[in-house]
């Protein structure tokens, strides 16, 4: 019966992946929190993934707040390299 609980490595790192996106159904966290109490290794993996997700989405959020251009000079010498290649 409690069969149905019991997950591998591979579907407990695809769960993480899912509820991150909030994809997971709430059977798949309960699955997912019965193997965090067997497996160590998925467990660092999930808080792994949640710091490294979370430190992407800062970046970038001020990644777009800065607006980026590239100077005339820039351009100049951009296009001039381009032109050379053709």
């Amino acid at each position: 019966m409690f069969k149905k609980f019991f997950i591998n490595c591979d579907q407990a790192t695809t769960i993480c992946d899912k509820s991150q996106y909030n994809e997971a159904t709430i059977l798949d966290k309960v699955k997912l929190n019965i193997h965090f109490l067997r497996c160590r290794i998925c467990a660092l993996y999930t808080k792994q993934n949640v710091f490294l997700s979370s430190l992407y989405k800062g970046q970038a959020k001020s990644c777009k707040e800065i607006k980026q251009c590239l100077t005339d000079f820039e351009k100049a010498a951009l296009k001039k390299s381009i032109e050379s290649k053709i």
